[in-house]
């Protein structure tokens, strides 16, 4: 029975009871408000990845390509770029002389496809044979290399042909051995001159200015000619290629040559606008050069190897002869630096 006596006050609550029930709700008050931001945050992060997937699918069905898979491996292939010329050059000449074997490879197994019978192991050899001597000896025995290794290709192609007595016209061997020395050219010859311009006096600097001129100038035509293309420059070798996408990339190219000239090669400003210039006209003329050569074979991209972007092929594109302008320009340019 209760000590109480009858008509007393009702009992006080415990101390303290009043006050953990008030703090009980504030606390469910915030957790409630918590789960509340979350869910918003949730519906936001989903809402916007959405839109990200319809504009990227946009994208892709415009231009054939995921734009997430190439922007990450294009990120990735210049990170390990700029760390080899930054730092060292060795890992460049080893990137670079396996990025262009690859493009050898590739572009042989396309004209394989094609129906021309193009060898695939002297071709590596050939390669191998002309980028080596570009870095590490005399210019002169590079261009020997050269023409040894032409040489050699044609050579190989006609005993096979000889060997094989399968009937095959004249005219379709001389495409045969004209489609075999042209793949020495294009491919590793072009790419050697980069390792040609890596080895002279602040070369690394040289090769990172080419290289970020004519990825500028493909970038600025890629962004500018998906967003405002609407006048075609080429449309019987690339059709999506478009003139207001051109101008992006001269714009691009152009400031980016002052900037690297004036920041990076201590050069004049109006060099770094001769600078981008040339390369934009390299990048541009380069580009359309493989296409021309994709749709005489019938193919879109020379492989698949790199997601996004196509083959290895389909990003030297623009940079093989841009190696040759830059090359050319270090020579004419590198004695304004000495007089200033």
């Amino acid at each position: 029975m209760s000590d109480a006596s009858p008509g007393s006050a009702p009992d006080e609550p415990a101390e303290g009871e009043g006050r953990g029930s008030g703090t009980d709700a504030a606390q469910s008050s915030i957790q409630s408000q918590m789960r509340a931001a979350r869910t918003e945050f949730e519906s936001q992060v989903a809402h916007a990845r959405a839109e990200f997937e319809e504009a990227n699918e946009r994208i892709k069905q415009r231009t054939g390509r995921d734009l997430i898979l190439a922007v990450l491996i294009g990120l990735a292939i210049g990170a390990v770029v700029f760390v080899s010329l930054v730092f060292f050059t060795w890992p460049f000449v080893i990137f670079g002389s396996a990025a262009a074997l690859l493009g050898v490879f590739e572009f042989t197994r396309a004209l394989q496809g094609a129906g021309r019978r193009v060898d695939v192991v002297p071709q590596l050899i050939a390669a191998l044979a002309v980028l080596l001597p570009a870095f590490f000896l005399d210019l002169w025995l590079h261009w020997v290399a050269l023409f040894v290794a032409i040489a050699f290709v044609v050579v190989w192609r006609l005993i096979s042909q000889m060997v094989a007595r399968d009937g095959r016209r004249y005219d379709d061997v001389i495409d045969d051995v004209l489609a075999g020395g042209f793949v020495v050219v294009y491919v590793p010859f072009l790419a050697s001159l980069a390792l040609v311009l890596l080895r002279q006096d602040h070369g690394a600097w040289w090769v990172m200015a080419f290289l970020i001129i004519a990825i500028a100038s493909d970038t600025g035509a890629y962004a500018t000619g998906l967003m405002f293309g609407r006048h075609p420059m080429a449309p019987r070798i690339s059709p999506k290629k478009t003139w207001e996408g051109f101008a992006g990339a001269a714009v691009a190219a152009v400031i980016a040559g002052i900037l690297l000239a004036w920041l990076m090669l201590e050069l004049p400003w109006w060099a770094g606008i001769v600078l981008g210039v040339v390369i934009l006209g390299t990048a541009t003329a380069g580009d359309l050069g493989e296409s021309m050569v994709k749709r005489d074979l019938g193919i879109k991209d020379m492989s698949s190897w790199l997601p996004g972007h196509g083959g290895v092929l389909d990003r030297l594109d623009s940079i093989l002869p841009s190696a040759v302008a830059a090359l050319a320009l270090y020579y004419l340019l590198t004695p304004l630096v000495v007089a200033s």
